[in-house]
C-alpha cells in the first residue's frame, strides 16, 4: 500500500469511527479525495481496506456506504471476539513480562479515573480499553491473531453506543481487566482465558442493552 492509501484509509477509518460519517451514508470518492488531499486512486483502495474491514459495504451497483449492523451482526462479532481474545489471553499468559504488566495497569488506572467522576469520561475510557486489548493482543504475538481481530473489535456502532452504557457496566468492564490482571500476574492461560471469554460475552450483553435503550428512546421521540 502506497502512503497516500495509508492516509486515505486512516483518516477514513477515523471519520467513520467517530461518527463523522455514519451508518447508511453514501461514500464518494471524490469528496473524499479532496478531504483526504489524495487523488482518487489512494481513495478506492482505502475503501477496499474499510471493506475488508467490514465498515464499508458496497451493493449491486457498486456504490459504497458506510456499513449499518444489526444487532444480530453485533452479536456474531461478539462470538468470535469471545474465543479469539480468549485464546489470545492465554498467549499473552504465557509470554507476559513485567513491564507489559506495568502497561496493562496504567491502562486499567486510567480507566478508572475515566469512570469515576459523576458522568463518566466516556472517550477516555473507549481510548485507554483498546489500549489495554491491543497491549494484550501483541503479547500474544499472533499476527493471525491480530488480523482476525482488528475487524472484530473496533466496530463503530459499538463505540458511538458506549456514549449510552450504565455506570454498572464501565464499572464492571474496569473490575474484569482486574482479574485479567491477576490472572497474567501469576502467567496462568487458562485462567486468563476463561476470564477474557467471559468479559467480551458480558460487554455484548451491556452493549445490547444499551442499543435497546437507544432504540425505546428513538420511538419514544417520535
Amino acid at each position: 500500500m502506497t502512503k497516500a492509501s495509508d492516509r486515505a484509509y486512516s483518516m477514513i477509518r477515523a471519520m467513520i469511527l467517530s461518527g463523522e460519517l455514519v451508518a447508511g451514508d453514501p461514500v464518494r470518492e471524490e469528496a473524499l479525495a479532496e478531504r483526504c488531499g489524495v487523488s482518487r486512486t489512494p481513495v478506492r483502495e482505502a475503501l477496499r481496506r474499510l471493506e475488508v474491514d467490514l465498515m464499508i459495504r458496497k451493493t449491486d451497483s457498486q456504490r459504497s456506504f458506510v456499513a449499518d449492523w444489526s444487532l444480530d451482526d453485533v452479536g456474531d462479532a461478539f462470538e468470535l471476539r469471545a474465543m479469539l481474545e480468549g485464546h489470545a489471553a492465554k498467549r499473552a499468559a504465557r509470554n507476559m513480562t513485567d513491564d507489559v504488566l506495568k502497561q496493562l495497569r496504567s491502562c486499567n488506572t486510567a480507566i478508572e479515573a475515566a469512570i469515576s467522576g459523576r458522568k463518566p469520561d466516556v472517550a477516555t475510557f473507549l481510548d485507554r480499553n483498546r489500549e489495554f486489548h491491543a497491549l494484550v493482543l501483541k503479547t500474544a504475538g499472533s499476527r493471525r491473531l491480530t488480523t482476525l481481530l482488528t475487524a472484530l473489535i473496533e466496530q463503530p456502532v459499538v463505540w458511538r453506543t458506549a456514549h449510552h452504557y450504565s455506570p454498572e457496566a464501565f464499572r464492571r468492564s474496569h473490575s474484569e481487566h482486574d482479574d485479567l490482571l491477576a490472572a497474567f500476574g501469576r502467567r496462568d492461560g487458562a485462567w486468563a482465558e476463561t476470564i477474557m471469554a467471559g468479559h467480551i460475552r458480558r460487554a455484548f450483553h451491556a452493549y445490547s442493552d444499551a442499543h435497546l435503550d437507544m432504540k425505546a428512546q428513538e420511538r419514544g421521540a417520535a
